[in-house]
């Protein structure tokens, strides 16, 4: 049978008209539409494709939605907004995300830039994973947006383009506990050390009472928590700002502000720009360059708030306008270590506890310590609970699942064995675990082997990096057992990794590349494309940060 040709692509506008070829693809479908020329092979686009056009000056074309192959954790910024350049600057702003979709933002990476482009979200400084650094280029492109033009409509289709992406990037009303923005109150109940004396880690398994909270989970989600500040760190900037700490400011008393509503973390280019407004000479030049992204004396990574404030001691900024230059606090996420079939009304979290030494300072992590020291059982949390994107438990209980998750990587695998053996599922369950040590560092242990004997956990793969002269991570032990690994996945297993994106996540997907090319008898580009593939079936899942 003889195909005909599809009909050209039919332009209404001159080469010399001037826009973009996104406008131009769009101006032409509208009045394609317009003039009822159905059969011209143009395409008319939709009101949310008009409605992209509009906000950021490109429509969502083919190319333009190609996949975001930038869409990846481990990859550096850099590297993203190059494969992004000429991309519509929604896509663009996409790329400069922290590619984790982990929903601190109140959104996913693709929905939150949309959102941005579309000025339906003001906010630039959301994404907790790529900090700094996102922001800055969020800054950047933001400015671009302000100043791109936008090609004029008739009114009747700006406002039914503008409901429909307003609709489309406005997060959606929700319960309280739902969301960042409505948090719900959870009441913690207790903690409990997992790692025995000798161990070089805290790490505590916590737990929180939900049952009046009105909130429930999957196995899978995350849980968000609102911490306060440390105590002595409060107290420490505020002795730095020189004020009494019951002074009066917008929000409160200075010192409950400071305690539960700003972040006293990495030091925000905005306060470094108030020192440039308030000081002078060479201090100005710094404080500016600070600001700017510059690293005049090769400090910046290590100025959290009160550093910066000590490195311009001798400036005292407006309390008020100090306030003003820090960052929200922002909730933190963790994956959920329980399932409600087999713990109703709770929820547990497994939490490493972040210190660490800088300078004569040893810096905590607010939420970490905060669940560690600071809070009291039977005292309520601000908590939410974020929905996983694509990290659940397969929907064929009889499927078998592969789990790698070393250290607080297990949390959420502790969730999926919980539940499966309350739901009695069939399927074959494997996990691989890592830490330091053994004898200290053995998450869950009793648990584990319990689930052993009672056949729910069908393998269990350990590894351990200090316990030998030569470190040994969970990668190696599926180097180890990869023949077995091949026939768990030619058996259609699903694989879940969680834990480090930067370094761990890589080795694992390195492994399981050369697992597919040596007992699958494939070529290397071969296996690469096989794991490209167990991903795009979500049959390779991760939940890496």
């Amino acid at each position: 049978m003889t195909h005909s040709p599809p009909p050209p692509k039919l332009s209404l506008l001159p080469e010399s008209a001037p826009f973009t070829p996104e406008q131009r693809a769009w101006l032409d479908g509208f009045f394609v539409a317009a003039l009822g020329l159905g059969d011209s092979g143009i395409t008319p686009l939709s009101p949310q494709e008009a409605a992209a056009i509009m906000a950021g000056g490109a429509a969502p074309t083919v190319e333009d939605d190609d996949g975001a192959p930038w869409h990846d954790q481990t990859m550096p910024l850099a590297e993203r907004m190059k494969l992004a350049d000429g991309k519509a600057l929604r896509r663009r702003m996409m790329a400069a995300m922290g590619q984790q979709d982990c929903g601190q933002c109140g959104y996913n990476c693709q929905d939150y830039a949309d959102a941005l482009a579309a000025k339906k979200e003001e906010k630039l400084n959301l994404c907790v994973p790529g900090g700094k650094e996102t922001l800055r280029t969020l800054k950047s492109l933001f400015a671009e947006l302000d100043a791109a033009p936008a090609p004029a409509l008739a009114p009747a289709q700006t406002e039914a383009t503008g409901a429909a992406l307003a609709e489309s990037t406005a997060p959606a009303t929700t319960l309280p506990g739902r969301s960042r923005e409505n948090p719900a109150q959870a009441i913690f109940l207790s903690r409990t050390l997992l790692n025995k004396p000798g161990s070089n880690k805290q790490t505590w398994h916590t737990e929180f009472d939900l049952s009046s909270s009105g909130l429930d989970y999957a196995v899978g989600d995350c849980f968000g928590i609102f911490p306060t500040n440390d105590p002595a760190l409060v107290a420490a900037v505020i002795k730095a700002l020189g004020v009494s700490d019951s002074l009066p400011v917008k929000g409160g008393v200075l010192r409950d502000v400071l305690t539960n509503d700003v972040s006293l973390g990495l030091a925000p280019d905005a306060l470094f720009q108030l020192y440039s407004y308030i000081t002078g000479g060479e201090r100005r030049q710094k404080a500016k360059a600070l600001a700017d992204g510059d690293d005049p004396d090769g400090d910046a990574e290590t100025l959290d708030v009160l550093a910066a404030m000590e490195k311009f001691a001798s400036v005292r900024p407006d309390p008020e306008a100090f306030i003003e230059s820090l960052e929200p606090m922002q909730p933190r996420l963790y994956s959920i270590s329980s399932s409600l079939k087999s713990n109703p009304g709770r929820v547990s979290l497994t939490v490493d506890t972040v210190r660490y030494p800088v300078g004569k300072r040893t810096r905590l992590g607010a939420a970490s310590t905060f669940l560690a020291e600071r809070i009291a059982p039977n005292d309520p949390v601000r908590a939410y609970v974020q929905k996983a994107q694509h990290f659940s438990l397969p929907a064929d209980p009889a499927a078998p699942i592969i789990m790698v998750g070393p250290g607080t990587g297990v949390a959420p695998f502790r969730a999926f064995l919980h539940d499966r053996m309350a739901s009695r599922a069939p399927g074959r369950n494997w996990l691989f675990f890592g830490h330091q040590r053994r004898d200290y560092d053995f998450f869950y242990e009793d648990e584990f082997a319990g689930m052993r004997a009672a056949k729910v956990l069908t393998r269990l793969s350990l590894a351990w990096s200090r316990d030998d002269d030569q470190k040994f991570y969970v990668q190696d032990r599926m180097r180890e057992v990869g023949r077995d690994l091949w026939a768990w996945l030619a058996d259609g297993a699903y694989i879940y990794v969680c834990g480090d994106a930067k370094h761990m996540a890589k080795d694992v997907e390195r492994a399981l590349v050369d697992i597919v090319a040596q007992f699958g008898a494939r070529k290397t580009e071969e296996a690469i494309a096989f794991v490209a593939d167990l991903k795009k079936r979500g049959h390779y899942l991760q939940d890496v940060y």
